[in-house]
């Protein structure tokens, strides 16, 4: 790995380049062929709001007439790539944060006021921006209340549909990133990636969170190796599964001119040291990948030093790496599992179009609303009768879907804590099947390690000391008794340092094709698992 410098300096001289300047945006459009510089804090003490375009294969600047109504003058904001467009949404123009919303066509280089609706941003800088299929996803930054005369710092999510300009507000799962500004977020597969910034205590920020953008669940990934310490107002370019960092600060005085490599499907950062002579110690640069299928050349230009100053100068960084083409087959695989389960779930039930919209949904329950169902009548083997089940109003929901039957019960999917769980539920009176339940067991845990890796089944389920009472039997009851509630604790492995401690609350029932979850805090809370007589649940964590 290695880095060049362009000597930007020749090209200032015959003019078109963009100049000195930070908080600016760049973004390599077709292939990398162009790249556009827009905003930013430049030479003239002050921010702008100029277009420069640099041609790759001449190497040459040029300053474009730009027709439409451009953005006022800004620095601080974000800048996308969606086709041949660059969405610009946000920033400050030196006093007040924005929240404004402009396009600029590169195929005409014409600005685009979008008339857009929904539940906006509030104005805001040093946010970040990640684009995942046509949703644009804005989180973090820092604005201004009229009730906080002092800065506020944000870690909402908001997702801009690129099509109708529809923005909304996402309700998010899991653990949120602390709200936080100057930080960076780069998409990747269908995530997006946030890393490090400085929260609203000061306290600059080295974590990283994921956020799967089909789900609305984050996590943050455990990392190791030669750790990325706490900086903010560095630049990210992500190449394949690989995001590369580099510069920032922590103070005033404490300015990088390091550069880290994530690997996202590992979780370890690696310090790069490159040949060739590399940046100074900068922040508030700006980078992109240039044309993907070559191999991995990222571009950086401009930034601020430790004394306030802008810079003028442009480096390529050549990563040596080839485009990790599994990106797309692992996606395609992911797609495929869910499919085969689908089909085997309505091989066995009457799937309703309500439960078949998504793995895993949340809410608040709404006390008119009871989940209705189809019945299950094989009477000849010991399935769970399923019937109407309510749940306890105002109760935050998950839902698990049946993926199969077999003889002793049902296995199931779920997401619990932002943790991807396969499980099976079966009754623990079935005393006559606990060879059928144990080769069921065996047959789940190897398809799921067959499709996804290595799985961990739970130790032994455990009752709890209640004495059972004496429900009625799935033959001859058409609805449970929802009263009589039995608990039976189970063991599921969260991660690999720490046993998710469950309990599950059977006696009830919900429609045959979802099993609704009532979850309080977790790992130390408990999950009621509705069924219609005594049952028991073994969790295998999907890593």
């Amino acid at each position: 790995m290695r880095w060049e410098k362009w000597k930007q300096s020749e090209a200032m001289e015959k003019g078109g380049g963009p100049g000195k300047r930070w908080g600016h945006t760049c973004n390599a459009i077709r292939g990398g062929k162009l790249l556009y510089v827009f905003g930013g804090y430049g030479q003239s003490n002050s921010q702008t709001n100029q277009v420069h375009v640099f041609d790759t294969d001449s190497q040459t600047w040029s300053e474009p007439a730009v027709k439409g109504t451009p953005p006022i003058p800004r620095d601080s904001h974000t800048c996308t790539t969606v086709g041949d467009n660059l969405f610009v949404f946000g920033g400050t123009d030196g006093m007040n944060p924005l929240g404004d919303l402009h396009i600029l066509d590169t195929s005409s280089n014409s600005w685009i006021s979008p008339q857009v609706r929904g539940d906006r941003p509030q104005a805001r800088e040093g946010h970040s921006a990640a684009l995942v299929g046509e949703k644009l996803f804005i989180f973090g930054g820092c604005g201004k209340s009229l009730n906080h005369p002092s800065e506020v710092y944000y870690n909402d999510l908001y997702i801009l549909d690129t099509k109708n300009f529809v923005w909304q507000c996402a309700a998010t799962f899991g653990k949120s990133p602390a709200a936080r500004d100057s930080h960076s977020c780069s998409s990747w597969e269908d995530k997006i990636v946030v890393i490090g910034g400085e929260d609203e205590h000061d306290y600059y920020l080295c974590d990283v969170h994921i956020l799967d953008t089909d789900t609305l669940v984050w996590r943050e990934l455990n990392t190791s190796g030669q750790l990325l310490p706490p900086r903010a107002g560095h630049s990210t370019v992500a190449f394949g599964r690989h995001i590369f960092v580099f510069g920032g600060f922590t103070d005033a005085q404490n300015l990088f001119d390091d550069l880290y490599m994530l690997d996202i499907d590992t979780g370890i950062w690696t310090k790069i040291m490159p040949s060739g002579d590399g940046p100074s110690a900068r922040f508030s640069m700006s980078g992109d990948c240039l044309d993907p299928s070559k191999a991995g050349v990222l571009v950086f230009i401009g930034g601020c030093n430790k004394n306030l100053e802008a810079l003028d100068d442009m480096y390529y960084f050549h990563t040596e790496l080839l485009r990790d083409d599994g990106r797309d087959e692992r996606r395609l695989e992911k797609l495929s599992f869910r499919k085969q389960l689908k089909m085997k779930c309505q091989q066995q039930y009457i799937v309703s179009s309500e439960n078949d919209k998504a793995l895993v949904t949340s809410g608040t329950v709404d006390s008119t609303t009871p989940c209705s169902v189809p019945q299950n009548s094989h009477q000849s083997q010991q399935y769970f009768h399923l019937n109407m089940y309510r749940p306890p109003i105002g109760k935050r929901t998950f839902q698990a879907k049946v993926t199969k039957n077999f003889p002793s019960g049902y296995s199931i999917e779920t997401i619990i804590d932002g943790k991807p769980l396969h499980g099976i539920l079966f009754p623990t009176s079935a005393t006559n099947l606990s060879s059928q339940r144990k080769k069921d067991s065996e047959d789940v845990k190897s398809k799921v390690t067959e499709n996804h890796g290595p799985v961990t089944i739970s130790p032994t389920v455990h009752e709890s000391p209640a004495e059972p009472t004496n429900s009625p039997t799935t033959k001859n009851t058409e609805h449970a008794d929802v009263g009589q509630v039995q608990q039976v604790s189970i063991r599921g492995f969260e991660n690999s340092n720490s046993i998710l401690e469950v309990k599950t609350t059977v006696g009830t029932a919900t429609s045959a094709d979802s099993v609704t979850l009532n979850p309080s805090s977790v790992p130390e809370g408990s999950v009621a698992f509705p069924t219609s007589q005594e049952g028991q649940v073994e969790i295998a964590e999907r890593t």
